[in-house]
């Protein structure tokens, strides 16, 4: 059977390392193409309909107001089922404590029952935060496994933990 990477990922202005720097491809989108690498797992990435604003601290002020009202901003393109695939890469970055709003919007269209689920984050010192107990209820009947933690700052340094971690 085959795997999937489903994604949320941000470049433009990020917080990287303690300053903000322009970035031309999100933290997560770096991790799961090591994932297509090595797995060949497909890719599908979540994208909103409404763009996040390029400047960090407006993006940031409207992912908080997005949880806040629990919102499920509307996406480009929807995934319709995952029955072809058996594991699940699920990766995002931690914003305020769990997984950007879009990916509830896509996450809740799935059903996982039977399949094996990895989660990946990227933070800047916040790992999962709260996310393992809202991937829970969003991926029910999913075996969850570990998942992986990785600062955004160090992407580009830790293709062998991937590796390693895919190969647990």
């Amino acid at each position: 059977m085959a795997s999937l990477v489903i994604y949320f990922s941000r470049n433009g202005e990020n917080y990287f390392g303690g300053e903000l720097k322009n970035i031309e491809k999100g933290n997560t989108e770096v991790i799961a193409e090591y994932i297509q690498e090595f797995d060949g797992a497909d890719l599908f990435k979540v994208e909103p309909v409404n763009e996040y604003p390029a400047d960090y601290m407006k993006c940031i002020d409207v992912a908080k107001k997005e949880q806040q009202a629990d919102a499920r901003p509307e996406i480009r393109e929807t995934l319709e089922n995952i029955d072809d695939y058996d594991t699940i890469y699920i990766g995002f970055p931690n914003w305020w404590g769990t997984l950007p709003m879009p990916m509830f919007t896509q996450l809740e269209q799935l059903d996982f029952a039977g399949k094996v689920v990895k989660p990946f984050v990227t933070h800047e010192g916040s790992g999962f935060g709260s996310s393992q107990r809202d991937l829970a209820k969003l991926c029910e009947g999913a075996e969850i496994k570990n998942g992986l933690s990785i600062p955004g700052a160090n992407v580009y340094d830790v293709k062998d933990t991937v590796k390693a971690w895919i190969d647990e």
